[in-house]
């Protein structure tokens, strides 16, 4: 098959290394791979055959920036790792002359939006957190008590976030000293009062507080068509360390998936997609694509490069569904490269 170039956005995310192996090593064709990334120090920077430094994925100047490298590399696709680089590059898809694997910006905008999501999914009458949006230290406590604290634990993030990004725990049982001296930096956990005193009373972005979900971690991950899960799965999502999780195994449930459907549908969400749950809780809706359990005979990234593309049928796509192994397991790890530089790393 004839040789293809694709270019990865966001290289430096944990998640490059398994994705880039696995595009290289679809069995059918060479895979050049360009990356581009916010950081020069970026894994992408040793792992692609190219790599380009890019202004952030929010900067007005982000999409003219890819577009540019994209048309210079001869790129065939754009596959964005990040959230942040979605909602750019959904703005401008026509300006591009090769497929960028990206929903509608409206899709988009309604996934991020957590105050929206939670809404939308209790519309369908899909389980999700309940939760108030407020602004400021006066409108979280209030929301707080009303969600049950100090009875029960609440949560709380930024309505816009990514990667838990912001994401606390409001537990009035906190034990800071055993925080302080046993725990790493960077606690999930905290009380109601502790989290007011931070915050302005008034203003500050909107926050989401939020019953706590509780129970096993799970994904839906796969390739939609804006309409419907073309090929997918669910997996657990364990382990977490340093708000990434670092084990999976995949799943054989049927009500998952349709769950998933529901959301793809209702969001037309277009290309790869990852939906969170914790218990029977969907708490995360991600446009684009997450960690993959990969099999020898199974590769999701590659085949939608090669959906975008035009070179296999979303029929074709659904036969693969048969070679999904329920148990497949993956186990990240950290890694490492070295390298000589010839000045201050």
């Amino acid at each position: 098959m004839k040789p293809i170039t694709v270019m990865v956005t966001a290289s430096g995310a944990p998640g490059t290394a398994a994705l880039l192996k696995a595009l290289r090593a679809n069995g059918e064709r060479e895979v050049r791979l360009v990356g581009t990334d916010m950081s020069e120090r970026s894994v992408g920077r040793h792992l692609c055959d190219a790599f380009h430094i890019v202004p952030g994925g929010a900067d007005p100047r982000f999409p003219d920036a890819v577009r540019t490298i994209a048309e210079r590399e001869g790129v065939d696709a754009i596959l964005p790792q990040s959230s942040f680089d979605l909602e750019g590059l959904a703005e401008h898809v026509r300006d591009f002359p090769m497929p960028v694997l990206v929903s509608s910006p409206d899709a988009i905008r309604r996934s991020n939006d957590k105050a929206e999501t939670y809404a939308t999914l209790h519309r369908l009458g899909v389980k999700a957190p309940e939760f108030r949006r407020v602004n400021g230290g006066r409108e979280v406590a209030a929301a707080a008590e009303e969600l049950g604290y100090p009875e029960r634990p609440v949560c709380f993030k930024p309505v816009f976030s990514s990667g838990s990004r912001g994401f606390r725990i409001l537990d009035p049982t906190v034990d800071r000293a055993h925080q302080l001296l046993n725990e790493r930096p960077g606690s999930v956990s905290m009380r109601l009062e502790e989290a007011v005193e931070l915050l302005p009373d008034e203003g500050g972005p909107d926050l989401l507080v939020m019953e706590l979900a509780t129970g096993g971690e799970a994904t839906i991950d796969g390739i939609a068509n804006g309409r419907e899960i073309v090929l997918g799965h669910p997996k657990t999502r364990e382990a977490m360390r340093a708000g990434l999780a670092m084990y999976f195994v995949t799943l054989d449930d049927p009500e998952l998936l349709r769950v998933g459907n529901r959301i793809v549908e209702e969001l037309g969400i277009e290309h790869f997609f990852n939906i969170q749950l914790v218990g029977d809780l969907v708490i995360e809706i991600n446009p684009r694509i997450s960690t993959v359990v990969y099999q020898e005979d199974l590769n999701i990234p590659y085949l939608g490069v090669k959906r975008a593309l035009g070179e296999i049928s979303e029929d074709e796509l659904r036969t693969y569904a048969s070679r999904i192994r329920p148990g497949r397991t993956a186990l990240r790890y950290f890694d490492q490269l070295e390298f000589d530089t010839s000045g201050p790393a």
